[in-house]
């Protein structure tokens, strides 16, 4: 199975997010792009292609990286593309992470994933949704400056979540499948 643990988004960054791929697309119809469609999500931790049996351990490893965690808050905004130098293969909303919340869930979904046998990412933690993936060079810087020009209006996210989601590739697009949700259960002192 190809797998990913993520964090899913509410209807209205949704709804928003295809607004904007809408005016991408319109602005700029000869590029040549894999388009987000309306699963849109934030990815915490890619895995790719896992035999059957390890998705079960990937759930018990998501449900220990959110012990004890309370719902935080992130804020979707600004928009860009990587890489910074040449031409843009990703156009990308941004995630602000003012509390660092998301880095803490990140950093304990890594670790414990590690402890469980997964390989631990070795690319810096750049929280961010992923609009487009550009397959040609062509059009390419054009559509990243018409895309920082439309921008993205703040929306802040509350967060109380982590899932497991299973990924299907085909010529329509991709299918995601949630596998297993990991609600956030601060642990409570009794007095």
């Amino acid at each position: 199975m190809r797998v990913f643990c993520a964090i899913d988004l509410p209807d209205n960054v949704r709804e928003r997010s295809m607004q904007h791929v809408a005016q991408l697309r319109d602005a700029v119809p000869q590029m040549h792009a894999s388009w987000s469609r309306d699963q849109i999500h934030l990815t915490l931790k890619f895995l790719g292609e896992i035999p059957q049996w390890r998705v079960a351990v990937l759930s018990q490893t998501a449900s220990r990286a959110v012990e004890g965690l309370s719902p935080f808050d992130i804020a979707v905004a600004q928009t860009g593309a990587f890489p910074q130098h040449g031409p843009p293969r990703v156009l990308w909303i941004g995630v602000t992470d003012a509390s660092g919340k998301l880095a803490e869930l990140h950093a304990r979904l890594e670790e414990e994933c590690a402890q469980a046998g997964f390989a631990k990412e070795q690319r810096p933690f750049h929280p961010h949704l992923t609009l487009a993936r550009l397959r040609k060079p062509q059009g390419a810087r054009t559509l990243a400056s018409v895309h920082k020009e439309l921008g993205f209006e703040p929306v802040e996210v509350t967060v109380s979540e982590l899932l497991v989601m299973r990924t299907e590739l085909s010529n329509e697009g991709s299918k995601h499948t949630v596998i297993s949700k990991h609600p956030f259960k601060s642990r409570r002192l009794c007095s």
